[in-house]
């Protein structure tokens, strides 16, 4: 037998291209649902073109308050209360920040499997969920009314709140994900609990829990400018009342404000999460390089 002809023999058939038909399908699926969806909305869509002259004369008006003298009247006072409801709102934000913190990690060492036992675990986690189910606004109505009054206590609590449903789940998992040898040496060496569960558990999860911290100051300094809106105070109440009385040079400097705060403590934040994940920076060759003083 020649060596091609035992080349070809052991060589495999090549598989059959799989066919497009269910591909197909499914995207005139896709196409009819939008479509539908789109008819049962009963937009207007006849003046779907205003979009391109409406639009582009709103988009001038506002623009209009950011190319004047910032320090002619009103535009001094209109900048003035931009920054102070941003910061308003940036204060609510780290407050809320902070009680979700602190309110996650007990829930999060009752929700962990490897921490506590089966009942604990499960009914913490039932209410982890609730909490992750309701949206800040609900929370915020619930404890605007009968509580705080409107105001940004109220909106700062609510922020609160609805953090610890995330931040709790976040502390669990991070609490599951620990290397178990050290807590086996704690055990074996007859420290308490209390010393097992600080030295062990939460020293491997700190840097990750204080990034899952940081993430949702960000997520809570856009909340808070929803919050605001409904009366919770902020830069959304500001914003909110310009567009009551159609301010749209005021508008666009409000909008200015929250995009170019919140996109540089976005990026600050994520600049200090990267640092705080990835320790300290050194390799472990730097490590070895370094020098040891005596």
């Amino acid at each position: 037998m020649s060596a091609e002809t035992t080349e070809s023999a052991t060589r495999t058939a090549r598989p059959q291209e799989p066919g497009k038909a269910r591909a197909t399908i499914g995207a005139l699926v896709l196409v009819v649902l939008v479509v539908a969806g789109g008819y049962l909305s009963n937009a207007d869509w006849g003046k779907l073109p205003d979009i391109f002259t409406e639009g582009w004369r709103y988009f001038y008006l506002m623009l209009k308050g950011l190319v004047q003298n910032p320090f002619s009247e009103p535009y001094s006072e209109y900048w003035s209360s931009a920054f102070t409801g941003m910061l308003e709102s940036i204060s609510m934000a780290w407050i809320g920040t902070l009680i979700g913190a602190v309110l996650s990690i007990p829930m999060g060492f009752l929700a962990a499997r490897n921490v506590s036992n089966q009942v604990v675990v499960q009914i913490t986690r039932v209410i982890l969920n609730v909490i992750r189910t309701l949206p800040e606004l609900v929370f915020a109505i619930i404890l605007l009314l009968p509580i705080f009054g409107f105001g940004p206590n109220a909106g700062a609590l609510a922020l609160g709140i609805g953090a610890v449903g995330t931040l709790g789940k976040l502390t669990a998992e991070a609490l599951e994900g620990i290397d178990p040898g050290p807590v086996e040496a704690a055990r074996a060496s007859g420290a308490p609990r209390s010393a097992i569960l600080r030295w062990t558990y939460w020293s491997q999860v700190l840097p990750e829990v204080l990034a899952f911290w940081l993430y949702r100051f960000e997520i809570n300094i856009r909340a808070s400018a929803i919050l605001g809106v409904i009366g919770a105070g902020g830069i959304g109440s500001v914003l909110s009342q310009a567009f009551r009385y159609r301010e749209w040079d005021f508008i666009g400097i409000l909008l200015f404000v929250i995009i170019v705060v919140t996109v540089l403590i976005d990026s600050v934040s994520g600049a200090v999460r990267h640092r705080i994940i990835s320790g300290t920076g050194k390799t472990d060759k730097d490590i070895d390089t370094e020098p040891v003083g005596l």
